[in-house]
């Protein structure tokens, strides 16, 4: 368990029902292994149980039954949590303060001398992108630079283990990727990012492995490669011919498209590639390009989640 920064074992949250409700199920029996120095996304729709499991992964919450490490230590006891970082979905932020002042406060909490919380203070909301705007009260802040300052609180305290709740979702494009690239420059530092998201995209573009919830249940885990790129579900083969050397009779029932001498063609099985291959060679055409195309972390997402 060394290597492991997060390790649950049978977590499971029931909220009771109000007077004559029944009790909700918001996470049922989770057993999950996030690993030290990776990038794991934590996806599913809206109430599927990601904020849930993310409170009980730092004590806001505690489970109904179940078990949880961090970092090799059971989150039962406040130093546990002396080496994570966390950003919640909705940070509510000291609004009379600045930015600098809210993150000089943090780092009094976490006994940081002066010099190091000036020099911190400066270095994260530049890291963040709030360098500028350091005086301006946090009231006046938008959305996104809510959102900003509130991973620049997350990184106060240099912790090993960030876990952050939708850490994208109130951004623009230009502060999603950077985002992106403040995450992938963490884990090039050896950080462990645990997050939750509904922006497919942006797990695709950085997570090592994904794990999908829904209904409060973990229906698949694992290596982004391994399962958006396990499976061929068509090959695109693009060819340079005369067209009036091709007939519809030469090509059948395939998904075609011809630009001029140009033809793309859609193959759905695989194994059909080697002998159009030798079609495209007897018709006296040229091969541009044979491109299997793979399923995507949406489909893969939204088949998960149709089942």
């Amino acid at each position: 368990m060394s290597n492991l920064a997060i390790r649950t074992e049978g977590l499971t949250k029931i909220y009771k029902g109000e007077l004559g409700q029944k009790s909700i199920v918001g996470l049922e029996d989770l057993n999950l292994e996030v690993f030290e120095g990776e990038v794991f996304a934590f996806l599913g729709p809206n109430g599927a149980g990601k904020t849930t499991t993310i409170k009980l992964l730092t004590r806001l919450i505690y489970p109904t039954k179940g078990k949880v490490w961090i970092l090799g230590r059971q989150n039962t006891t406040r130093l546990s949590m002396e080496k994570v970082g966390y950003l919640p979905e909705q940070p509510q932020l000291y609004g009379y303060l600045t930015g600098g002042e809210f993150l000089d406060f943090l780092s009094r909490i976490f006994g940081l001398d002066s010099e190091v919380r000036k020099r911190r203070t400066a270095e994260l909301l530049d890291r963040v992108g709030l360098g500028r705007q350091k005086d301006l009260l946090i009231r006046n802040y938008s959305r996104g630079m809510m959102q900003r300052l509130g991973l620049a609180q997350a990184l106060i305290n240099d912790p090993s283990l960030l876990i952050l709740d939708e850490p994208m979702a109130s951004l623009d494009p230009i502060g999603r990727k950077d985002f992106r690239d403040l995450i992938l420059e963490l884990k090039r530092q050896g950080k462990t990012i645990f997050f939750s998201s509904h922006i497919l995209s942006d797990a695709e573009m950085i997570a090592d492995r994904v794990g999908i919830l829904n209904h409060g249940r973990q229906v698949s885990v694992g290596r982004l490669g391994d399962l958006v790129s396990s499976q061929v579900t068509s090959v695109e083969v693009t060819f340079v011919l005369d067209p009036t050397k091709l007939s519809q009779s030469d090509l059948g029932t395939k998904d075609v498209v011809v630009q001029a001498e140009k033809v793309l063609v859609h193959l759905r099985e695989e194994e059909e590639v080697p002998d159009f291959l030798k079609r495209i060679e007897r018709w006296g055409g040229r091969v541009v390009s044979v491109v299997p195309q793979r399923k995507s972390l949406e489909e893969v997402f939204m088949a998960e989640i149709g089942r």
